[in-house]
């Protein structure tokens, strides 16, 4: 669109339109791309606040001929939630449930409510709304209605179109619309035309359309016959944003079960579990998934029952015994066929092994070997009898060209989910791939299938709809459409008239050969743009319920999408396109977006594809400042440790202490070091662990250095700092980090007093070891790495030696196991060799103190488990040292907010104290006032430093907790 057009029609709309209007090129770009392998740049985005403004863009659009797309969370599949023209995101205002009903078992809902938010306000009433796909912490109702969406438990509860009872639509030309069994609702001129269309269509609609559970693809028209009641509603769902505009639902709602069991089923193989899962059916279950191993990782697999495929089968019952009854009997009827089974009635236990199969839409779209798998083929449906049969002719066309995919899915529907590693970056790649989909079409309508079993056809399949339906079906759909929206104004290119598959790929515009980064990128083959490719769009960081997650802090407190981990993704894509982010690595856009990332890396766990938007951060940063002055809080907080390192040596902190108190005094630091001005600056001890450590050493080890062989100063003749207590103990190396070092001493001392108690022998190097981590955080690489380079030189006498490293702050950890071997690795070999030494405090005690006793603590506790230990380190031997000390409780699993620099720096406060609230702070508050004497836990010196400032509490590292047990020890320091 021109210029001078685009500025009438942002003109247009900013008169008529009460929500937010959004032509720049940072909301642009987030709305290029859905979770499919499509691509369109919009004009413009719209939020609409209520039907009126939605009729207000139609107005504007429709005078203007400016195409209109209707978009939820943006999860689609199928290319329909992109598009040319105006998208209307309904997520940020048109998101509220009207009224739940529970005498009539309905809810009044608008498009933009998250399916989980309705089944949490219908919970009370035992109530649920029964499709839930598995974005159902994410995706809205107005998507699933345009997508037919089903989900798991639709072999008992239907699609979405099976629960949906009256909906409230604007035609693309300004009708108003209520559509309802009857049509009494429908506006005459629609209504007469659509009857007249059935009427003389009648034959073909009663025999044109499969009989199948899943049957999707299409127009439903056959809801229309006189004989289904003339269901308006019905034929809507599932058009995709192509008939109208959905502005309010009435869906029904269905009783839950009192109590359900999930039936595990093993198999030797996919083929067998797909035989088998038709015979599950009269027993009435709930929901009957498959998956192979191949989509489980190696923890997951250990839970799961003897096999190499699973079938899920979850059965419901008003009590317990008669959940769990019904599932032994399932698994009786099928224990001919399985390799082993397992009946599991823990609802944790249930909804961990839900989390392996719900996040198979991300996982499935890498293959074992780490290579890239693509949708296209995600969601087609047979009848549930043909399913093996399918499958064993799936895999043998897959074979025939070379390709490789990973099923999945609603086997007691029929319904196949599948990510396969076409390339689409290259011409005879994007040919296979097209010749592939034409003659797998075939095969599924060989076998009574539909080309679409829940996701819609969008333009991944609508091209081969005619193999499905014939040439006289599918012009009876354009009937249709035409009727609805003779002007074409409302989603084009999809479902009628499609595009092509193989046209608008969202990778066409990606630079062909990788661009020069300083990460290695060693998952991702050292390509950055293969890394920002790992974002498929499935939106998982949308999710903001509370839970196991901590992806994405900064979502979850502003409900933007540029904040989002896809819509960072979204930008960086867009920025190696060059077509609407056109300035590259200067991009303001893509620098505001990655602003509020806390990298807190919790994408790299809880994204189902690994996206490490904390790397990719620190990639972006490198560039857009390399040669450019940098914020102020750059030079302050990222090069922290060299000023702590100066101020130690100076013996400064007492007047800096006593100015921090001074409050003109400290606004100018704050201000000149770019720091928030509603933060205290935190004390500084007197001293570092370091200085402790020597003056301890030196003193105890004095009558043993002769034995020890050790020179007078207390140093082994490697040069390390030695300890003398526990001759016969493990050695180990104790990492003197910036933050236990110079701004937290005590934690460092009570790990020297545990650890010496559990046998171990200490080191502490002599000199300053750095992880690197303030200066990666920030985007200073270059001087990154040379601090890691130095620190290699300081370590490396321990890693020859074959020395663990205990790392107590979490953060510092989880750089050296990753930052480090992914900037150094390829040049220097000592940084995978520090990676692999690494240990946590826990983890150290677990494994070469195994058969030590931790003082019992008899606790319970509250406080943060860091995001970084979340994310890269694992917190399992952190659970068994509390549980051994008598400790109880869960740790806070979010976010703390403050994140090293993020919270400390200018424009971030608000961002950070939402994020305390999200989880940490309310759960210290309730632990609290469950139990005055709880214990505040926190071993992320960030974390304490939050908790204290914003929640007015002191919590303590581990270390520091066990070591207050130990008696009578000496606690100097």
């Amino acid at each position: 669109m021109a210029a001078a057009d685009m500025s009438d029609i942002e003109q247009a709309l900013r008169k008529s339109v009460r929500g937010e209007v959004e032509f720049d090129t940072g909301s642009r770009a987030l709305m290029t791309m859905d979770a499919s392998n499509y691509r369109r740049v919009p004009v413009g985005v719209v939020a609409p606040r209520d039907a009126d403004d939605v009729a207000a863009v139609l107005a504007a659009c429709r005078e203007r001929g400016v195409p209109v797309v209707a978009r939820g969370a943006g999860t689609s599949i199928a290319g329909q939630a992109t598009g040319t023209g105006i998208v209307l995101d309904f997520t940020r205002h048109m998101n509220r449930i009207e009224r739940i009903d529970p005498e009539a078992r309905t809810a009044l809902v608008q498009p933009g409510v998250i399916l989980d938010d309705l089944r949490s306000a219908a919970a009370p009433h035992g109530l649920t709304f029964g499709p839930d796909p598995s974005t159902h912490g994410r995706c809205t109702l107005g998507g699933m209605i345009g997508n037919n969406s089903c989900g798991s438990h639709s072999v008992a509860w239907g699609t979405t179109a099976d629960n949906v009872r009256e909906l409230d639509v604007l035609t693309y030309g300004g009708a108003r619309a209520a559509l309802a069994p009857g049509g009494e609702g429908v506006p005459a001129e629609l209504r007469e035309g659509g009857r007249r269309l059935v009427q003389r269509e009648l034959s073909r609609l009663r025999t044109g359309f499969p009989e199948l559970p899943r049957r999707i693809s299409g127009y439903a028209l056959d809801a229309l016959l006189p004989e289904n009641g003339e269901d308006w509603a019905r034929a809507f769902t599932g058009s995709e944003g192509t008939l109208g505009v959905l502005t309010q639902a009435t869906v029904r709602l269905l009783e839950t079960p009192g109590a359900r069991a999930l039936a595990v089923l093993g198999y030797p193989d996919e083929s067998a579990a797909a035989e088998a899962a038709a015979a599950l059916l009269p027993y009435g279950p709930l929901t009957v998934e498959g998956m192979a191993h191949d989509l489980v990782g190696e923890a997951a697999r250990a839970t799961l029952p003897r096999g190499a495929a699973w079938l899920f089968a979850e059965v419901g019952g008003a009590e317990p015994a008669e959940a769990l009854s019904r599932a032994q009997e399932l698994c009786r009827a099928a224990a001919e066929g399985t390799t082993d089974h397992a009946v599991v009635t823990d609802p944790a236990a249930q909804r961990a092994l839900w989390r392996v199969r719900e996040d198979a839409s991300g996982t499935a779209t890498r293959m074992p070997d780490g290579s890239e798998a693509w949708p296209g083929w995600e969601d087609c449906a047979v009848p549930p009898q043909r399913l093996g049969a399918y499958l064993r002719d799936f895999r043998e066309l897959l074979g025939e060209h070379g390709l490789r995919g990973l099923p999945y899915g609603h086997f007691g529907d029929g319904c196949i989910h599948v990510r396969i590693d076409f390339d689409l970056l290259s011409d005879q790649g994007i040919r296979r791939f097209r010749d592939f989909s034409h003659q797998l079409a075939d095969v599924v309508v060989a076998h009574g299938g539909s080309l679409s079993g829940e996701h819609g056809d969008g333009q991944a399949r609508a091209e081969l709809l005619p193999k499905m339906y014939g040439p006289e079906m599918v012009g009876l759909f354009g009937d249709f459409k035409d009727l609805w929206d003779p002007a074409a104004g409302l989603n084009p290119d999809m479902l009628v008239r499609p595009a092509r598959m193989d046209e608008n790929l969202r990778f066409a515009p990606l630079p062909r050969k990788p661009v020069d980064v300083e990460f290695g990128y060693p998952h991702d083959g050292g390509d950055f743009s293969a890394a920002v490719r790992r974002c498929v769009g499935v939106a998982k960081c949308r999710e903001t319920s509370s839970g196991a997650n901590v992806m994405c802090p900064s979502f979850r407190a502003t409900g933007e999408e540029k904040h989002s981990t896809r819509g960072r993704a979204r930008l960086l894509h867009e920025m190696l396109a060059g077509e609407v982010v056109t300035d590259g690595w200067q991009s303001e856009e893509v620098r505001d977006a990655l602003d509020l990332c806390l990298s807190c890396k919790g994408c790299r766990s809880d994204c189902p594809v690994g996206v490490d938007m904390a790397t990719y951060k620190a990639e972006f940063l490198h560039h857009h400042y390399e040669g450019r002055r940098r914020p102020m809080a750059h030079y302050s907080m990222g090069r922290l440790p060299q000023w702590l390192r100066i101020i130690a040596a100076t013996r400064s902190a007492p007047l800096l202490n006593a100015g921090a108190r001074i409050g003109p005094l400290a606004d100018i630091g704050k201000r000149l070091g770019g720091l928030a001005r509603e933060r205290d600056i935190p004390a500084l001890p007197n001293g570092s662990f370091s200085r402790w450590w020597r003056a301890e050493a030196l003193r105890d080890r004095t009558a043993r250095a002769a034995e020890e062989g050790q020179s007078p100063d207390g140093r082994s003749p490697d040069g390390r700092a030695s300890d003398a207590h526990s001759p016969g103990g493990r050695r180990i190396v104790l990492w003197p980090d910036t933050f236990t070092n110079y701004l937290s001493p005590e934690a460092g001392t009570a790990a020297v007093h545990v650890l010496r108690d559990a046998g171990l022998r200490i080191a502490v190097p002599p000199k300053q070891v750095c992880c690197g981590l303030t200066y990666v955080s920030t985007g200073q690489l270059d001087q990154a790495r040379k601090v890691l380079r130095k620190t290699l030189d300081r370590i490396e006498p321990a890693l020859d030696a074959g020395l663990p490293v205990t790392v107590l702050e979490p953060p510092c950890a989880a750089a050296l196991k990753t930052d480090l071997p992914e900037l150094l690795g390829e040049e220097d070999p000592r940084a995978a060799r520090l990676a692999a030494s690494v240990r946590t405090f826990a983890e150290t005690l677990e494994e070469y103190a195994p058969h030590w006793t931790p003082p019992r603590v008899d606790r319970p506790v509250a406080g943060q488990n860091h995001c970084h230990q979340h994310a890269v380190l694992g917190d399992a031997a952190d659970r068994r040292l509390r549980e051994r000390a008598g400790m109880t409780g869960e740790l806070s699993s979010g976010c703390c907010g403050l994140a090293g620099n993020f919270g400390f720096e200018q424009g971030h406060y608000e961002v950070s104290a939402a994020c305390a609230d999200d989880q940490l702070l309310p759960a210290v508050r309730d632990a609290l006032a469950a139990d005055p004497e709880t214990e505040l836990l926190a071993d992320g010196y960030s974390c304490r430093t939050q908790l204290e400032q914003l929640g007015g509490q002191r919590s303590r590292h581990l270390a520091e907790v066990l070591a207050d047990r130990l008696g009578d020890q000496d606690q100097r320091g």
